[in-house]
């Protein structure tokens, strides 16, 4: 007799469903997809010890009729691809027909279903994926899937299964999840008998949105405004600069109205963000994404949450160029301090004197260049006199000189950089300028006390001239490249075959950096000249680091984006400190360069330059609301 013989159905249906049925949640989100596929308006979960004992799923969907409920349990039994043709352009949730069947190899399983019209029911038992019993039932139109002791008969994956509150957390997910992605079904969730939340249907997104996640942050995220681009369209909500998690549980990303996984589609997210972000966070994200079935592959893991994209380029193109703008256009107020979450403010009250408070004498270090688009003096470490309009102010004393290569790319000797242009506003508000605001005070040297029409708004010093350095340097390197350093002697770096190749390909790309480099024999490269603002002690490191972002990179991302690190860190050195002291011109100044920034509300590190508190918010704190 042979080695190699068939495995029985009922075993067979197990090992299928460790693929497909890993812990209570993941029979919530098969069950749910049915749901959603047959039409339903209405779906209810009720579970009992986290999914462990009960997980119940109701909704008033198409229903079955006798002969299909009993075909559903059959295994690669579907109603929703019939051909090849099919596979390659699916558009319903599910489509393998391996769920049910597998669900039920592995609990006490019940069906019950009708169809809209249809005198009587169906009701299915199974137990351990043995067919039971069939009966007539009556049960109201749709479909109700009991799933009791999960994992019953097989104790080795049972004891795998972490706590109920564990388990309940991640079936509470799948659902809200779910939730997010079709805003027009109502959904239910029963736990132990009580109510955990219930969302009735809306055609607002951010409603659904602040139904499960509060209406505070909800308030707070920035909406995508709808954009198609090579086939891909865009929309959603992201959250602005300064509201990120220290993981990706608030990254929720949904393509033809299926949450799913792709790692082209965080690279797409940190790449719109770049600075806006600080390093180790993932940003807040409800990002909708629709194209042609036919140009995405969900056929890759049982799971369905792994896509492939058949032009991942595209992609990340349009998510880029999506959250970007929304970034630039949308971020028309400073981040709102802790506690305001989108609350609207009252208007200025009109005790509030509007003359600026006279400077203080102590501000007496490094004055401002008052042309259009200059920059501190502080990178230059020299005073200049203000304009005649600011009389009565006395320079102080000549500061030590910085970096000249940073000098020289921030002030460069022939005319004064003109100030950015923006393009057209898409928000509804407009965006703020500096005369909008009516400097206070410095509180510990650090920061700023401002006064807008929404209350009080602080701005880090220190935060705000490094974005102000931060975009004047990129600007001058974009147009000009990064000066170079010629060196005494060649650096030699051999590199593996697969490097070589991509760095003889963005030689270009390296010269912009300040990088000479050319190709010397096998797969060694010649380094004669390194940018020269590089401040470190292994040159061939950061060409590693510049070789691994090529190799992720996008050919449409700007090549200066490879060293916007190293920008970061040399304008971190050469912007004003916490504890220099600047006069109230130069503090006006600050917020003009800041205000005309592309992203005025983040430092190039990711962390805010202006947070709001606004009058709602200190009125609740002195005890003037509730």
């Amino acid at each position: 007799m042979g080695k190699i013989r068939l495995l029985p159905e009922a075993l067979a249906c197990q090992v299928a469903a460790g693929e497909v049925v890993e812990r209570p949640a993941s029979v919530v989100k098969e069950l749910v997809e049915n749901s959603l596929d047959a039409g339903s308006t209405n779906i209810e979960v009720r579970v009992q010890r986290g999914g462990i004992a009960l997980i119940r799923v109701t909704d008033d969907g198409c229903g079955m009729n006798r002969d299909d409920a009993l075909m559903c349990l059959e295994r690669n039994a579907t109603s929703k691809i019939r051909t090849k043709e099919d596979l390659a352009a699916i558009t319903t949730l599910g489509f393998r027909g391996e769920a049910i069947p597998s669900i039920a190899s592995v609990s006490k399983f019940r069906l019950a279903t009708r169809e809209p019209g249809a005198l009587t029911g169906t009701e299915v038992i199974v137990t351990g994926g043995r067919l039971e019993r069939v009966n007539d039932c009556g049960e109201p139109p749709g479909t109700q899937i009991e799933v009791r002791s999960l994992f019953f008969n097989l104790p080795a994956r049972r004891k795998f299964l972490r706590t109920e509150t564990t388990e309940y957390a991640h079936l509470e997910q799948v659902l809200k999840t779910q939730a997010i992605a079709h805003e027009t079904v109502r959904f239910s969730l029963v736990r132990d008998e009580r109510l955990a939340f219930q969302l009735p249907a809306t055609t607002s997104l951010r409603e659904r949105i602040g139904g499960l996640v509060g209406n505070d942050l909800a308030s707070r995220l920035l909406e995508i405004e709808p954009l198609e681009q090579k086939g891909v369209k865009v929309r959603g909500f992201i959250g602005p600069p300064g509201m990120g998690r220290g993981d990706r549980r608030q990254q929720l990303t949904f393509l033809n109205g299926r949450p799913v996984e792709a790692a082209i589609v965080t690279r797409a997210l940190r790449e719109g963000y770049h600075t806006a972000l600080m390093k180790g966070q993932y940003p807040v994200t409800f990002l909708f994404l629709e194209t042609d079935p036919s140009a995405v592959d969900v056929n890759v893991h049982p799971a369905k949450r792994e896509v492939r994209f058949h032009d991942g380029f595209a992609v990340q193109d349009a998510i880029v160029a999506a959250v970007s703008r929304t970034l630039r256009d949308r971020m028309t107020r400073p981040v709102s301090g802790v506690g305001l979450t989108g609350t609207t403010s009252p208007t200025r009250p009109a005790s509030v004197q509007e003359e600026l408070i006279e400077p203080s004498s102590v501000y007496s270090t490094p004055r401002l260049d008052p042309r259009p688009g200059a920059l501190f003096t502080a990178l230059e470490r020299q005073r200049v006199e203000l304009d005649s309009t600011q009389e009565g102010q006395v320079p102080g004393p000549t500061l030590s000189s910085p970096d000249p290569a940073i000098a020289e790319l921030a002030n460069p000797p022939t005319s004064p950089a003109s100030p950015p242009a923006h393009p057209a506003e898409t928000g509804t508000e407009e965006k703020p300028r500096a005369s909008d605001y009516r400097i206070i005070g410095v509180l510990g040297k650090l920061y700023v006390l401002l006064e807008a029409k929404e209350g009080l708004v602080l701005m880090d010093q220190h935060a705000a001239h490094e974005r102000v350095l931060f975009e004047e340097l990129r600007r001058r390197m974009e147009s000009e490249g990064a000066p170079s350093q010629r060196l005494l002697s060649p650096l030699m770096v051999d590199l593996p075959p697969r490097d070589f190749d991509l760095v003889s390909r963005h030689l270009e790309t390296l010269e912009r950096l300040g990088f000479g480099a050319e190709p010397f024999g096998g797969n060694t490269l010649k380094l004669d000249a390194l940018p020269a603002f590089l401040k470190r002690d292994d040159p061939e490191a950061f060409l590693q680091e510049v070789i691994r972002e090529i190799r992720v990179a996008s050919d449409r991302m700007s090549s200066l984006r490879l060293g916007e690190d190293l920008i970061a860190t040399t304008v971190c050195r050469a912007a004003v400190k916490a504890n220099d002291t600047l006069k109230e011109p130069e503090l006006r100044k600050l917020l003009e360069d800041l205000l005309e920034c592309d992203m005025p509300y983040c430092c190039p590190h990711g962390r805010p330059t202006l947070i709001q508190i606004g009058y709602a918010e200190l009125e609740r704190k002195f005890g003037r609301r509730t």
